[in-house]
């Protein structure tokens, strides 16, 4: 049974110079990378100003670009099969559909921004699913945004990294219509090896994107994080992840607070409208459920992060209603097949479950969702293992 591999970071590298080069006549100046990532726990919390735990995965996406002196933008994908072409002043929210509105949007929230980003060629290329809820979109932004940076002979140092950051949560919030929260581009840009990276969003505290790392010990403890695509594909310009935040803020407006960052889960249950409500709840003990599972990790207590996964994927599955038939298949089958925890991860609707499994087990488990999966008369899923790794860098840029 075969694992989805990251790739090798040079050939990828070296991959996307030689299809930039078929492609537009000429080496790229700068080719930046930056990786997909999973959620150990805290789903939807990011934009209720809550708490996150996401760490970055191997798998990456790779963008090499070159500037032009006409103010064109061409970019290209090799896996997209439509290239998208237009003018660098002309970049505004609406202007652009499709894939491509997550790459040229951060052209344009950095011009935003105050970067001189001039007319470029861009071609990309990764490893990172499509679809699964491991946020390629954010790993496509990101390593564009490092990309524009090597053009512009741009340091992206830690000051620079939360500007980026910022500026690929406009790309697709505003350009691509995704009205999703910061957490994907912040551990895309700021992760660290090996760790986790804990970010707080509560801006009533100031602390708005705030993030430390958070060890995992996942080696000492013989153990590694199984992630199950389910390849049911979820779009968060459907409707669904837009209602599901509309309900957050209603609730946190009939609690009278800013956000559900501060609401109490007694006034939760005090709500009227049992939609509402359960969707509140959710968001409130998941808030809780980060804050164990970081106290967990500093103790090496893996059977409270396993029930920690466990309450987190019955109140998306019930209180959030984000789950699907494949996700609980995959993660009732890994707990039975020996994983410490599994649940759900991502935006939901489809995508991708995380399980925390003994590496012995890795397989095993593997195999037993698969076998689940035919029993179930689902289509074949597939794996990855989620390895912490870095966050996104240059990996060629112009001279400063």
């Amino acid at each position: 049974m075969a694992f989805v591999e990251a790739g090798d970071p040079a050939e990828l590298a070296d991959a996307v110079r030689t299809a930039f080069a078929e492609a537009y006549g000429g080496a790229p100046t700068a080719v930046g990378r930056a990786p997909g990532r999973v959620n150990l726990i805290g789903e939807h919390t990011d934009y209720n100003r809550g708490l996150v735990l996401p760490v970055s995965l191997p798998h990456a996406t790779y963008a090499a670009a070159a500037p032009r002196v006409d103010g064109r933008i061409r970019i290209g994908s090799l896996e997209q099969a439509d290239p998208w072409t237009g003018s660098v002043d002309d970049l505004a929210p609406g202007t652009v559909d499709g894939w491509a509105a997550y790459a040229a949007g951060v052209l344009w929230a950095m011009r935003e921004d105050g970067y001189d980003v001039p007319g470029v060629d861009l071609l990309v290329h990764g490893t990172v699913p499509l679809g699964a809820g491991l946020s390629s979109s954010a790993a496509l932004e990101c390593s564009v945004a490092l990309a524009a940076c090597g053009v512009l002979g741009v340091d992206p140092d830690a000051a620079v990294r939360r500007r980026l950051a910022a500026a690929c949560i406009r790309a697709e919030t505003e350009m691509a219509g995704a009205p999703t929260g910061g957490m994907d581009q912040t551990v895309s840009l700021l992760a660290s090896a090996g760790s986790a990276l804990l970010i707080d969003f509560d801006v009533a505290a100031g602390r708005d994107g705030a993030a430390r790392d958070v060890a995992l010990g996942l080696d000492p403890a013989g153990l590694a994080l199984l992630v199950t695509d389910t390849r049911v594909s979820h779009a968060l310009v459907d409707g669904r992840y837009a209602a599901r935040r509309a309900d957050c803020e209603a609730a946190a407006a009939a609690l009278g607070v800013p956000s559900l960052r501060q609401a109490s889960l007694a006034a939760v249950e005090g709500l009227e409208n049992d939609r509402v409500r359960r969707r509140a709840r959710h968001i409130v003990t998941e808030i809780d459920r980060v804050r164990d599972t970081v106290a967990a990790l500093d103790e090496g207590d893996w059977q409270a992060i396993g029930s920690a996964f466990r309450d987190s994927h019955v109140s998306m599955r019930d209180d959030f209603e984000i789950s699907c038939p494949e996700l609980d298949v995959a993660v009732t089958t890994a707990v039975e097949a020996g994983a410490v925890g599994a649940r759900m991860t991502g935006g939901g609707f489809g995508g991708s479950s995380i399980a925390l499994v003994p590496v012995e087990r890795l397989e095993a488990v593997a195999r037993a969702i698969d076998a689940a999966f035919v029993a179930a008369g689902f289509g074949a899923p597939q794996h990855l293992r989620a390895v912490p790794s870095a966050a996104a860098d240059l990996v060629d840029a112009a001279e400063v």
